[in-house]
């Protein structure tokens, strides 16, 4: 009679399959149980590494938060008082962000909306989320916003290595997944760490696409360099001057 087949023949009948050239290798713990965050983690580790250049921006990023830390902070204080005297506590703002390979962390904002704004405006992103947030602004939160003032605190992020001073602008937990899922190229953000600037701030707009934010964001990622990152920075620093200065006269475009 004639042998059937044995598991272990079967297996090794099987075609074996390699990932197309540029893609991370599969891992042997990944399964079809993992969650999409996990997933976009493990492809992220997956990545090729820039060590030599990651290690200079991080330098960079040290250095020059801690000296605007040192520098704002008789005016970090002055906003924090601000804040205090003309809509109570929490003087700051904390959410969680998703950071460098899929690590949640919690971002640090001067608050310039209202109390309980985060869980009335959660669900929406985008064009929704500018149109929404004008009418839960404190009575100093529009100023700050304009000024872009409150976001002086997310320096500490920067020097405790949550964020960078160039990158993607992070992005809440539910958000990622969700964009994960409609853009395939999305799990990239991961690779590097979230930054107050980057491309897509200094290129586009608040209300660009998701799309075309994230093009900016994947040439960032693939070409980042030290000179890229204070170019960026430099262009940066005059939007900021600039929307600071209108901000002071109209705080209400």
């Amino acid at each position: 009679m004639a042998k059937s087949p044995s598991q272990d023949d079967a297996r090794a009948a099987r075609p074996r399959t390699r990932p197309a050239r540029g893609q991370p290798e599969p891992s042997s713990h990944a399964s079809h149980h993992e969650s999409p965050a996990e997933r976009y983690a493990r492809l992220a580790s997956g990545s090729p590494r820039r060590l030599r250049v990651d290690a200079a921006l991080r330098a960079l990023d040290m250095l020059f938060a801690g000296l605007f830390l040192i520098l704002s902070l008789p005016l970090c204080l002055l906003i924090a008082g601000a804040v205090l005297l003309s809509s109570g506590r929490p003087l700051t703002y904390r959410g969680e962000r998703v950071g460098r390979g899929g690590r949640v962390f919690t971002m640090l904002k001067f608050r310039t909306l209202r109390q309980g704004a985060e869980a009335r405006l959660g669900s929406f992103l985008g064009e929704e989320l500018v149109r929404r947030t004008r009418a839960e602004y404190t009575p100093i939160g529009r100023w700050l916003r304009a000024t872009q003032l409150d976001e002086l605190p997310q320096f500490w992020n920067v020097l405790r290595g949550d964020m960078s001073l160039v990158g993607p602008r992070p992005i809440r937990p539910r958000f990622f997944d969700e964009l994960g899922a409609q853009l395939p190229a999305y799990w990239q953000r991961l690779v590097v760490r979230p930054g107050l600037t980057g491309f897509a701030q200094v290129r586009k707009g608040y209300e660009t696409s998701m799309a075309e934010k994230l093009a900016h964001d994947v040439e960032w990622i693939a070409d980042r360099s030290v000179r890229l990152y204070l170019r960026t920075l430099a262009i940066t620093g005059v939007r900021v001057i600039g929307q600071s200065l209108r901000g002071l006269f109209n705080p209400s475009e």
